[in-house]
C-alpha cells in the first residue's frame, strides 16, 4: 500500500474514528426511526456520515498522487496549547470550579478570557483586534444565546448581578 498523501490520510483515519466513536456513543440513547427520532438518531446519523467522509478521503489518499506527497509538518506546540488552554478557560469561567470555590464568571467574561487566550496562538497578534473580535462575539453571543434562543445561564460575574 502506498500513501500518496500524509495529509489525506491521517486525515480520513481522524473522520473515521471520530464518525465511529459518535455512532458508538449514539447507540447508548433510544436511536428511534425516521419518523420519529429519538435522541440517538442525529449523533448515530452524524457518526457514520463522518465514517464514510473519512473512508473517501482516506481512499483518495491512496490513489490520487499529491504532489511532493503531501506530507505532514511539525506539530505547532505554541497554537495547540493556547487553544486548548483558551477552551478550558472558557469552561472555568463559564461555570465555575466550586471544588477550588472560583464562582461562575458568566458568558461575556469567558469570552473576553476565550477571544485574547487563544488569539495568543497566532504569531504577532494585537490586542486592539482581539478587543474587537472579543466584544463582537460577545455581544453575539448574548443576541443570540439569551435574546433569541432565551438560555438560561450566567451573563455576568454573580458579585456584579447579585
Amino acid at each position: 500500500m502506498n500513501i500518496k498523501s500524509q495529509k489525506d490520510f491521517f486525515s480520513g483515519l481522524m473522520f473515521m474514528g471520530v464518525g465511529v466513536a459518535f455512532a458508538w456513543g449514539a447507540t447508548t440513547y433510544n436511536v428511534g426511526e425516521g419518523a420519529r427520532m429519538g435522541p440517538g438518531y442525529f449523533p448515530l446519523m452524524l457518526g457514520i456520515l463522518m465514517a464514510i467522509l473519512g473512508v473517501a478521503i482516506t481512499f483518495k489518499a491512496l490513489v490520487v498522487e499529491a504532489e511532493g506527497g503531501d506530507k505532514i509538518g511539525k506539530w505547532a506546540f505554541k497554537p495547540l496549547f493556547f487553544i486548548i488552554l483558551a477552551n478550558l478557560t472558557f469552561g472555568v469561567l463559564l461555570a465555575g470550579l466550586p471544588s477550588i470555590k472560583l464562582p461562575a464568571m458568566g458568558m461575556i467574561v469567558a469570552i473576553y478570557a476565550l477571544t485574547f487566550i487563544a488569539s495568543m496562538a497566532e504569531a504577532g497578534w494585537k490586542f486592539k483586534n482581539t478587543f474587537i473580535l472579543a466584544t463582537v462575539l460577545a455581544i453575539g453571543s448574548y443576541l443570540a444565546f439569551v435574546v433569541l434562543l432565551k438560555l438560561q445561564f450566567p451573563v455576568w460575574p454573580a458579585f456584579i448581578t447579585g
